[in-house]
């Protein structure tokens, strides 16, 4: 917890915590693969407004919060361009690695997380179209972690670019459980085939 409320204070860039393994033997060579990380960089006006810096301001601690969960629960990777545009209704992210802030009510841990998804595949890839089309996901690994929260009649439903429980639709949706679900869900989707 101390990780990630330190990099929820730390500006944009990498948000991470360097997973723990446990010492091997001094005699045992050990390989270790070097884990993915999920960075973002926010591309800022050169003299912003007081309206810009308030987004900024608003937009880093919500991005260094989600990158910082996504980091400590996964392996993903991904370089993530983020830009305020107040054209933009909520938010939206896009499997090229953008995401937009635009309404100020959007620019939070929430719909950071979940605006990730989709730059990661969900709703967006040619792999959610094959495996999250018709209305449920149908990918063994993800399908297992929602049995395994939520019982063995659970489901993911899929919809409209979109997953539940714990894809983070709407701010009612936000827990501290639910969002560490989601990032885990994301990465099983991932290793389905997303």
């Amino acid at each position: 917890m101390a990780a990630l409320a330190a990099a929820v204070l730390a500006g944009p860039g990498v948000a991470q915590a360097a997973p723990q393994a446990a010492p091997a033997p001094a005699s045992v060579p050990r390989e270790q693969a070097a884990a993915a990380t999920i960075t973002w960089n926010l591309e800022r006006a050169s003299n912003p407004t007081e309206d810009q810096r308030t987004a900024y301001n608003l937009i880093t601690a919500a991005m260094n919060a989600a990158v910082a969960r996504y980091n400590n629960l996964s392996d993903l990777g991904k370089a993530i361009t983020v830009r305020y545009d107040p054209g933009v209704p909520t938010a939206d992210g896009n499997i090229n690695g953008t995401i937009r802030f635009g309404n100020r009510g959007y620019m939070n841990e929430r719909t950071a997380l979940h605006e990730i998804a989709h730059t990661i595949g969900v709703g967006t890839s040619s792999g959610w179209s094959s495996i999250g089309g018709g209305g449920t996901w149908r990918g063994a690994q993800a399908t297992a972690l929602v049995k395994q929260f939520d019982g063995s009649g659970a489901t993911l439903s899929t919809g409209g670019g979109h997953f539940w429980p714990y894809g983070l639709n709407y701010d009612n949706e936000f827990s501290n459980t639910a969002a560490d679900r989601h990032v885990q869900i994301v990465a099983a989707m991932v290793r389905d085939g997303l």
